[in-house]
């Protein structure tokens, strides 16, 4: 968001919310393809279950907080932009492990 510096501050705050209103219609209509947050989920769970099965209790509740705030973050994000239901939780899921796309 870039302002004038001799544009008057309600002007300003106009073109701030419409810029705000087509990043949030941009982010509902974009496809919520979730391939690659399955491949993030499933390398996390693995490395839980290998947490888990070798006996590092300390890492596995650090990582598997480090997840579970992530998501609750990217919920209350999506929630607060507007989304609600399947939709949202879908957003979240995607923004906590869409990294596995890269893999």
């Amino acid at each position: 968001m870039n302002f004038q510096e001799n544009e008057p501050q309600s002007v300003r705050e106009e073109r701030f919310a419409a810029q705000r209103a087509e990043g949030r219609a941009a982010r509902k209509a974009a496809s919520l393809d979730s391939q690659g947050a399955h491949v993030g989920a499933a390398i996390v769970t693995v490395a839980l279950v290998l947490l888990g099965r070798y006996g590092k209790p300390a890492a596995l509740g650090v990582v598997g907080g480090v997840f579970l705030l992530w998501f609750a973050v990217a919920l209350a994000r999506a929630y607060a932009d507007g989304d609600h239901g399947r939709h949202a939780l879908q957003r979240a899921y995607n923004v906590t492990f869409g990294w596995g796309d890269g893999f």
